[in-house]
């Protein structure tokens, strides 16, 4: 049995912080709970609670510092997306239409072996997921 919990947190990049952090409030009703200014060589900082213990820590870099094509698979770097979990596929189906309302370019919600999962694109164009387990 892994001795570790889960993820804590996953850290993402983006050249908008405001644009980042609305986008993640009116399609997840993430909660801002810090908030840092660039302090030396630590650039502006927001952590927003996903739920479920888990955190999407937001750095504000400039757009060149930003290495790689995040709209294509394989030059996205060493971890190339990361999926949030809801509960049900009524809650993705209902994740569907804010993302929508929240201007994402998305996919369609597929069934991935145990799971349903809708990808989407986040305003920075990086290709994100959302999962919910199958129910049989």
């Amino acid at each position: 049995m892994p001795v570790t919990s889960g993820f804590n947190h996953v850290a993402t990049l983006t050249s908008d912080m405001d644009r980042t952090v609305q986008f993640y409030r009116d399609a997840f009703e993430a909660v801002v709970v810090f908030e840092m200014d660039v302090k030396g060589d630590h650039p502006r900082m927001s952590i927003l609670d996903l739920g479920g213990g888990a955190a999407l820590n937001v750095f504000e870099v400039a757009a060149g510092d930003i290495i790689g094509e995040r709209r294509k698979q394989g030059h996205r770097g060493a971890i190339d997306h990361y999926a949030l979990a809801v509960d049900s596929k009524t809650v993705l189906e209902q994740v569907k239409e804010r993302l929508v309302a929240a201007g994402a370019e998305i996919g369609e919600i597929q069934r991935l072996g145990d799971e349903w999962s809708l990808f989407f694109r986040d305003p920075d164009g990086m290709e994100l997921e959302v999962c919910a387990k199958a129910v049989p």
